[in-house]
């Protein structure tokens, strides 16, 4: 799923959603994939709400994503994190490293 939209102030954002695996099987992939979304517009949101399972090369790509979107001066916002998501980031105490606001749901 890929989509943009507009902010308040008329600012592109581009969003799209990783869903299913973010592991080393599926990282070449997922990488092009938000290489290509940061070179899509002024900024980025990657909705991370359908994410299923998550290994340390997922970890990596959202670290270099990261990266990549500070080398271009691009906003880049990980949202929607998934139970799967928000435990890897506890496991490896990254919640806050990424700067975006790692919401819990209700039970």
């Amino acid at each position: 799923m890929v989509h943009d939209r507009k902010n308040g102030s008329g600012e592109r954002i581009h969003r799209t959603a990783i869903e299913g695996e973010f592991t080393i099987s599926t990282a070449h992939a997922l990488r092009e994939r938000l290489l290509a979304a940061l070179g899509e517009g002024e900024e980025t949101e990657v909705d991370l709400s359908g994410v299923s399972e998550m290994d340390s090369a997922g970890l990596q790509l959202m670290v270099a994503a990261k990266r990549e979107a500070a080398a271009r001066r691009k906003p880049l916002r990980f949202t929607g994190h998934s139970g799967v998501v928000r435990d890897t980031l506890d496991v490896c105490d990254l919640s806050a490293h990424f700067g975006d606001p790692v919401l819990i749901p209700r039970a």
